[in-house]
This record gives structure tokens, sequence and C-alpha cells, in this order.
């Protein structure tokens, strides 16, 4: 079994883009290499900090915020 290396650490605040580049605030919960065995993108799991919903998204949606 392949240990995957998050480039984000539990707990970090990220930036989650989307479809029209537009970013909502979230943050990292951990990831999961999802459906990457059949070919899939890697998944993140994230807590959206505007509206407190849980969701995953492709991990290279992510970006590190500083605010």
């Amino acid at each position: 079994m392949r240990h995957q290396i998050d480039p984000f650490q539990e707990g970090q605040r990220v930036w989650v883009r989307g479809p029209e580049g537009a970013a909502r605030p979230a943050i990292f919960v951990g990831s999961a290499e999802g459906m990457a065995f059949l070919g899939g993108p890697p998944i993140a799991y994230v807590v959206f900090t505007d509206t407190r919903e849980t969701g995953e998204v492709q991990l290279d949606w992510l970006t590190a915020r500083e605010d």
C-alpha cells in the first residue's frame, strides 16, 4: 500500500478554487487517494468556513491561505 504525503496539514486554512475561478475559504481536514487507483484525481476533505459544510474536492483545487 502506497502512502501519500499530504501537501497540507490537518487544520490548515486553504482556498478551494471553483470551476469559474472563484475561491472559497476552507479548513483542510485530510486527503485520500480516492479514485486515483481507478484513474481519478486525489481527493481532499475540507470544511468550508463560510457555511460549515463539509466537502470532497480535488486536491489540486486547494491553495494555502495566509490570513
